[in-house]
């Protein structure tokens, strides 16, 4: 199992929690990574959304590739994963930023490909917002154009429904190659996603979920003509506790979103927007991603056995969010890293 985290772009990932001691401030980011490397960490995602999903449309949110490019420059073993929206951007501009940023980052750099949900936030930014289907459609076609510049003959000529170029350099090319992540639960997401990503990445789920979701996307993948994913990721949220009871009274804590607050609209946004595969509520929602729904919540010896349930199911990367962020990933790092590695080995899973 690898384990990542969130880059904590938006102050915290708790939407009935006003201050997490994690400000959106870059020195405290690059803390965060800088521990997260050199405690067994080995990816960071950095999440794009031009407001704030967590706080408030109102609170402070960093950029995206900003942030990434400060982190590849700070860090030394850490991958930097950073979430890009096609709706916002265009396939040429992001192949020259993505190859300077796998330049300054020696190599560990990769892309998150989310085709969007906050149509909101597109209106307040100048995004486009096609239809749900629509949106997918745009970002095979962004995909298409990406890994031309990427890998074809310079200069790149394409035309499209979307994008249209005639003779583009683009050079240098990536070396190594980029890889591509993204996630989707609709059917035509996942159709989709079969078509271009090296890694399929999903909110929380239970672990029958997770097993019967990779032997889908596998299959789909197959039908295609194409081997098996290379990986697949899941976002959790992590309590770790001496006790079950002290961990329960910790989810406790965390998990109200009442109609009103600053988080209800945005809620409200996501579910009518997204085609999910489940139904979720305002408790799911107190935290982002679904971070809830894997069950890490309890003590060190419980969270571990968690975890070796998901990568037995073919799960071979956690997504992970705390709070406070550094204080809650040290506890993480120091009483349950180290319980995942020794029954991996135990169970010859390593």
């Amino acid at each position: 199992m690898s384990f990542g985290y969130w880059t904590p772009v938006f102050g915290g990932w708790l939407r009935n929690v006003e201050d997490e001691h994690t400000p959106a401030d870059f020195e405290h980011l690059k803390t965060i990574a800088q521990y997260a490397e050199q405690h067994g960490f080995d990816l960071t995602l950095v999440p794009e959304l031009n407001l704030n999903d967590i706080k408030g449309d109102s609170e402070p949110s960093l950029d995206a590739w900003t942030v990434s490019a400060g982190l590849a420059a700070t860090t030394e073993r850490l991958t930097i994963l950073a979430a890009l929206r096609p709706v916002y951007k265009l396939p040429t501009i992001v192949a020259k930023e993505a190859v300077t940023l796998a330049n300054i980052s020696h190599g560990r750099f990769a892309i998150n490909i989310v085709s969007g949900w906050w149509q909101e936030e597109a209106r307040q930014y100048g995004g486009t917002f096609p239809e749900h289907d629509d949106r997918y459609a745009r970002t095979l076609e962004f995909v298409k154009v990406l890994k031309g510049l990427w890998s074809g003959p310079s200069p790149f000529t394409f035309h499209g429904d979307y994008y249209d170029y005639e003779n583009t350099w683009a050079e240098p090319k990536p070396e190594p190659r980029i890889p591509l992540y993204s996630g989707g639960e609709s059917e035509i997401g996942r159709n989709t996603i079969a078509q271009f990503a090296d890694v399929y990445v999903t909110h929380g789920g239970t672990v029958e979920e997770l097993r019967d979701k990779i032997a889908d996307l596998n299959q789909r993948r197959r039908d295609k003509g194409r081997g098996d994913f290379e990986g697949f990721g899941m976002a959790g949220y992590i309590i770790v506790r001496d006790t079950e009871e002290e961990a329960q009274q910790e989810l406790d804590r965390i998990t109200s979103v009442k109609p009103g607050s600053k988080a209800y609209d945005n809620f409200q946004q996501f579910v009518s927007n997204s085609h999910l595969n489940v139904d979720i509520d305002l408790r799911d929602y107190s935290v982002s991603n679904r971070g809830l729904r894997p069950g890490f919540v309890g003590t060190p010896e419980y969270v571990a056995d968690r975890i070796i349930a998901y990568e037995r199911a073919g799960v071979n990367l956690l997504l992970l969010q705390f709070s406070p962020q550094l204080e809650e990933m040290q506890r993480f790092s120091e009483q349950v890293i180290p319980l995942v590695r020794q029954k991996e080995a135990e169970l010859g899973l390593q």
